[in-house]
């Protein structure tokens, strides 16, 4: 399973609208620039994560947006989902996928079933404000 360009520089956003948390709303020209991506494309990733209720818009000339809940409560899985729909390795064990008529007499389903529960666990399990924590635990580091 690969995430596209979308879902990666989804998580950016977020996690640059997440530094920016509390300090007002952030003009698409500046998130743009700030993650070096076209305002056309940055729109195609912003629409979603607003409609999804994770952005709020602000409209007019000094418009922008922000996150609509603290860093803390947003899950990389919860992005990556709106961006991406399910991050399940095979649509037999995605949500809402699918069924497949051999999934009961499958012998390799047990795999598929323990990738995706792997995966769910890292994403859901990592909020926005881990990823900045993160990021400044490497900074101090390095």
């Amino acid at each position: 399973m690969l995430i596209s360009t979308k879902g990666r520089y989804g998580v950016m956003i977020m996690v640059y609208l997440a530094e920016n948390y509390n300090k007002g709303h952030k003009p698409l020209k500046e998130i743009a620039a700030s993650q070096e991506l076209s305002e056309k494309y940055l729109e195609q990733i912003i629409n979603p994560l607003t409609k999804a209720g994770l952005l709020t818009s602000y409209r007019g000339s000094q418009g922008g947006y922000a996150l609509a809940k603290a860093p803390a409560d947003v899950s990389v899985g919860e992005i990556l989902r709106i961006l991406e729909g399910s991050l399940a390795p095979v649509y037999c064990v995605a949500e809402n996928g699918e069924t497949c008529e051999k999934l009961n007499s499958c012998n390799s389903v047990v795999v598929w079933k323990k990738i995706k529960d792997a995966i769910d666990n890292v994403v859901d399990n990592m909020s926005l404000s881990d990823l900045i924590d993160e990021e400044n635990k490497n900074k101090n580091i390095g």
